[in-house]
């Protein structure tokens, strides 16, 4: 069967997690820092180690079958592709930023002013939904230092933590967009059953992280109430313990939800409660 081609940056900030995504799928790969294309060895796949910005465009042509990037680096290349997964990870906001004696104030204070930005696209829809014109001064590379020299009067840029907003006399002043790793594919790769496995191990090891295996020992007597408040994948596993009236329970518990239910389970009289990370959940 023909390998599939997926896309991945090759430096940057999507890297790292984009190839522990990639290892934690059970796929086997080698030195994939010193080359840009490696096959994996255990599956119908080969990596080829990209710019972020070329990755839709690779996609979009046909050159790579599946991509990993920046939700924000695909809507500004406006290339066609199919979005496949929501990765959870690389998530950031586009921002509008402004110095911080500006005398902008709203929205509307935006109207004529030049804002610098390394994403044209993504700016102009922005201010066209709100009804604005501006100057936008397209940029490539650090976009904050804009203000600074006089280019323009606000910058529009990706936003992680404002710390280099921040060091540039900067404070973010509206939000643009969000954005997070997303799994893109081609047109028409829908069907396709190396696709299908790979969607299957990426949603697998997205579903565990997103939850706690955890065992807790509870008297027969509270079980109801234990087993109200743990649905399980589908319902709890429930084990005797060699203790007379006593059961041990076997459960998941969403990542955003943990801590609520662990308080309510102990007021339900579970003890001895062992919380363990999930390496796969597949359904």
């Amino acid at each position: 069967m023909k390998n599939l081609k997926i896309a991945i940056q090759k430096s940057g900030r999507l890297n790292e997690k984009s190839v522990q995504l990639l290892k934690n799928c059970g796929l086997d790969f080698e030195n994939y820092k010193s080359s840009l294309i490696t096959t994996v060895n255990n599956f119908n796949l080969e990596i080829l180690f990209l710019r972020d910005d070329d990755i839709p465009g690779y996609v979009a042509q046909g050159i790579a079958d599946l991509g990993i990037v920046g939700e924000n680096v695909i809507d500004e290349s406006q290339e066609k592709v199919t979005y496949l997964e929501r990765l959870g990870f690389g998530r950031c906001t586009l921002k509008i930023g402004i110095p911080k004696d500006s005398d902008i104030q709203q929205l509307q204070d935006l109207q004529g002013k030049a804002i610098a930005t390394t994403y044209p696209n993504i700016l102009q829809e922005f201010l066209a939904e709100h009804n604005l014109s501006a100057e936008i001064q397209q940029i490539s590379g650090s976009v904050e230092i804009a203000p600074g020299l006089g280019l323009s009067d606000a910058i529009c840029d990706i936003v992680s933590t404002g710390g280099t907003l921040k060091s540039n006399g900067l404070k973010p002043f509206a939000d643009v967009r969000r954005s997070e790793a997303i799994l893109i594919g081609r047109e028409g790769l829908t069907e396709n059953p190396i696709l299908c496995e790979l969607l299957q191990r990426v949603r697998s090891v997205l579903r565990a992280k997103e939850t706690k295996y955890v065992v807790l020992n509870v008297e027969k007597s509270n079980l109801p109430k234990i087993t109200s408040l743990l649905p399980g994948v589908k319902s709890p596993t429930v084990v005797p313990l060699a203790e007379e009236g006593w059961v041990a329970v076997h459960t998941v518990i969403p990542e955003d939800d943990f801590w609520d239910k662990i308080n309510k389970l102990k007021a339900a009289g579970a003890q001895g409660i062992v919380v363990m990370p999930i390496e796969k959940i597949i359904l």
